[in-house]
């Protein structure tokens, strides 16, 4: 089996013996999408600076909407990592929600006590889909693709039974409930008439979203995990040969994006003190778009978590940034478009020097 070593740590090569290289630096991962997010970012700051685009207030508008598509976009780079692919979380994020919510309002739970129980009954939709995934061999888009009709199908028929409607109101969290899953945060330093801003109205799924990035990038890029999911997406019948448990680990990242989507919903629900069973269908490919600006190979076995963060930064101000500028806004979807198509040549573009560079360097 070939050397998987993780991706972030040993990329930097012999080039970084004697000190910096910028080799080193284009041959890394998370390259293309870091220089994709500098030239997105220095594009619509330009073309919004009137209307406000860097005020801390501005940010805020992309940086919300990047944090819940990027608590999911992680966990699936990990999936699409190690050749798999979970689209089932476009059910589980309203499924996260439902469960909350019926679990404070309709069987009077504790908050946390319903959260607990969101986390239980979204990793069993995991790891029913990494089992079918692995007993099956069936391919995980068409499992997945499945369970999402299922899971879609089973949050409006059990609301109704157990509840009568599909709309659930959630009750007041509490101060300290709100304030970790679903409020608005704004720091600033200095008295009222002086103050600087450092953020404002920062929502918080995004520290959340923090939280999530620092955990993953451990677990992929330090941890011996992340060289068993590396593996698992270059050459799976190696991987297993060398001893790796391929279907418990992928069972692990099936529940692991399942819970995911579901703490998405459970945020979205404790902000808005409701929740829904509108499956969000606009999610499962807002995530994949992510992953895939972020430099994740769509065939397996190479990317990273700092790639992942910088391709959702991306497209968090495609998405939000265009509300900025004088663009038509029914241009968004084109920006999108060419975004996407723009990425994945900018990253193959940067490996492809990197590997000729240092062929030409021999």
């Amino acid at each position: 089996m070939a050397d998987t070593t993780n991706t972030e740590s040993s990329s930097t090569g012999s080039d970084t013996a004697g000190g910096f290289s910028f080799l080193s630096l284009f041959r890394r991962p998370e390259a293309g999408a870091a220089a994709g997010f500098i030239l997105i970012f220095l594009f619509f700051a330009w073309f919004g600076w009137d209307k406000n685009f860097l005020t801390p207030l501005g940010s805020s508008t992309w940086l919300n909407f990047a944090s819940k598509v990027g608590i999911i976009a992680i966990p699936i780079g990990f999936l699409m990592i190690a050749g798999e692919l979970d689209i089932s979380v476009g059910a589980l994020i309203p499924a996260g929600g439902i469960v909350l919510a019926m679990s404070t309002e309709t069987f009077g739970l504790n908050i946390w006590l319903g959260v607990l129980i969101s986390f239980a009954v979204a990793a069993a939709i995991g790891w029913l889909n990494g089992m079918l995934v692995t007993r099956t061999n069936v391919p995980s888009l068409i499992v997945t693709l499945a369970t999402l009709f299922v899971i879609a199908g089973l949050n409006a028929y059990v609301s109704k039974q157990l509840a009568g409607t599909t709309q659930h109101s959630l009750p007041d969290a509490g101060v300290v409930s709100e304030f970790l899953m679903g409020d608005y945060h704004t720091l600033k330093i200095g008295s009222e008439d002086s103050a600087f801003t450092i953020f404002q109205s920062l929502q918080s799924s995004f520290f959340i979203w923090i939280a999530v990035a620092v955990g993953c990038w451990y677990v992929l890029h330090v941890s011996p995990w992340g060289n068993w999911i590396f593996a698992m997406g270059g050459d799976q019948e190696s991987a297993r040969n060398a001893g790796i448990p391929t279907n418990r680990l992928k069972i692990a990242l099936f529940m692991l994006s399942a819970m995911a989507a579901a703490l998405v919903g459970m945020t979205e629900a404790v902000l808005a003190n409701t929740a829904s069973t509108t499956t969000q269908f606009g999610m499962i490919f807002n995530t994949i778009i992510c992953v895939v600006v972020g430099g994740v190979l769509l065939t397996g076995g190479f990317g990273t978590v700092t790639g992942t963060v910088f391709g959702t930064l991306t497209f968090g101000i495609v998405f939000q940034g265009i509300n900025f500028t004088t663009f038509d806004k029914d241009l968004n979807m084109l920006f999108i478009g060419v975004l996407l198509l723009i990425a994945v040549l900018m990253n193959d573009t940067f490996r492809n020097l990197a590997t000729t560079a240092s062929t030409k360097k021999k």
